[in-house]
């Protein structure tokens, strides 16, 4: 396809120099966007309905409104932000990431999705006007699952893989109902509209790699061919509490100790599997945590992920059969319960080749490759063809406050998106086309 002309435009309109002016512009918005939810060690917490998140994205509604988009926010929280095109018969293009962190995160994990969406459709409009079909940028409500355990409450509300029933009787950890926290910032409300109003043709997810590749590889731009599947457990142990100094070793039944011994079975298997299978315990309370008694119950996570579905399937049953072993031979009871259970996502080739085009007509270095994390882009492929594009991380390092991206490579990411958007929105062809 021909870029030259839209090429030539944008970038007359900051001055020759696109890409420094595009980093100046989005390290002001992401500072920007941090505040809402910056803790002491700079990280960012903005969980799922708390005060944080409310601000954040009232401070997402004034910022859109301000650009001249058409803003609505649907039952569930999901901000969206439209730009009208001509053609009110053309479905309309989606754009965007989540605004939600995991606890104590980084300054670009989902948000620098939201932003780099708005800078690119604020520099196609300025540039260009109204495209012939309408763009949606969306700030999802949630993707983390760090409050509540439901992931992808957000793009997954919108696409129909999630439903009001599938929260009820979830609580965060302080015993706050997903329901009540829901009514308790706004949502939740039948006036409000449905979240499956919405009917992208395409839709477009911009993120930090959160991983080392890219780096590693002296690579500007990562397009995902496919996301790995994911599952997430929550495994409940039970002993009994007794004092930690009357109780002899071969009298007691320690919850902890049987917990330490499925923790390190997870790390042990998941090694033999090798890569790129991967296997995380993340989360591990313990009852009741005193140092002078035996901890009685305890709960932990385990987060396995592959990009093939058959071994996925494979090992999370080998590992869930050998931790029912282990609670047998230490007369522990045991529950479980998977609250996360995605398979593998192929996005679509044909804007995984568009985005390559892109990259190498502006002469970045860039790779395909597979995601190991999870994002809305997997949610919305099974709607509509989906892309989801990378930008290196420092290190690999992300949910955490050293989680950084340099702004230069923050606004390579951004260029493909305005190339992308622009042969989407502005151009005759329609991506069935392409």
């Amino acid at each position: 396809m021909n870029r030259e002309p839209q090429t030539r435009l944008w970038e007359n309109n900051y001055g020759g120099n696109p890409r420094a002016a595009l980093a100046r512009e989005v390290s002001r918005w992401i500072v920007w966007l941090a505040r809402y939810g910056a803790g002491p060690d700079g990280g960012v917490t903005r969980l799922l309905y708390d005060d944080a998140w409310q601000a954040g994205q009232r401070a997402l509604i004034d910022r859109m409104e301000s650009l001249g988009l058409e803003v609505r926010t649907d039952r569930v929280g999901n901000t969206l932000g439209r730009l009208a095109g001509t053609d009110p018969s053309l479905g309309p293009v989606g754009v965007g990431s989540h605004l939600d962190t995991v606890k104590d995160g980084g300054r670009y994990d989902g948000a620098y999705g939201i932003i780099a969406a708005m800078i690119a459709v604020n520099t196609l409009q300025v540039a260009y006007g109204q495209p012939r079909r309408s763009v949606e940028i969306a700030a999802f409500c949630e993707e983390e699952g760090s409050r509540f355990p439901l992931a992808y409450w957000g793009s997954g509300s919108i696409t129909g893989a999630r439903k009001p029933e599938d929260i009820m009787g979830l609580a965060d950890p302080g015993g706050i109902s997903m329901t009540e926290a829901m009514r308790y910032a706004g949502y939740g409300g039948e006036s409000l509209p449905d979240p499956r109003q919405t009917a992208w043709v395409s839709f477009i997810e911009l993120h930090i790699e959160q991983g080392p590749v890219l780096e590693a590889e002296n690579k500007s731009i990562g397009i995902a061919e496919a996301i790995v599947g994911q599952k997430r457990y929550a495994f409940r142990l039970f002993g009994k509490a007794n004092h930690a100094g009357t109780t002899p070793m071969d009298s007691r039944t320690d919850a902890l100790a049987g917990a330490a011994a499925m923790i390190s079975l997870t790390e042990e298997l998941a090694k033999q599997a090798g890569e790129p299978l991967v296997a995380t315990v993340g989360r591990l309370e313990v009852y009741p945590n005193t140092p002078n008694v035996i901890p009685g119950l305890i709960t932990f996570t385990v987060d396995v992920r592959h990009p093939d579905s058959g071994v996925l399937d494979a090992f999370s049953q080998e590992l869930t059969e050998r931790f029912l072993q282990i609670a047998e031979a230490r007369q522990l009871g045991v529950s479980s319960s998977l609250w996360v259970d995605t398979s593998p996502v192929p996005l679509d080739p044909g804007l995984a080749k568009l985005a390559l085009e892109s990259a190498r007509a502006r002469g970045l270095s860039c790779r395909t490759m597979a995601s190991g994390a999870g994002h809305d882009a997997q949610m919305l492929q099974a709607v509509c063809p989906a892309a989801l594009l990378f930008v290196p991380s420092r290190g690999g390092v992300s949910h955490s406050p050293e989680e950084f991206t340099e702004s230069e490579q923050l606004a390579d990411g951004i260029m493909v998106l305005i190339d992308l958007l622009y042969t989407l929105a502005y151009e005759e062809q329609t991506h069935e086309t392409l």
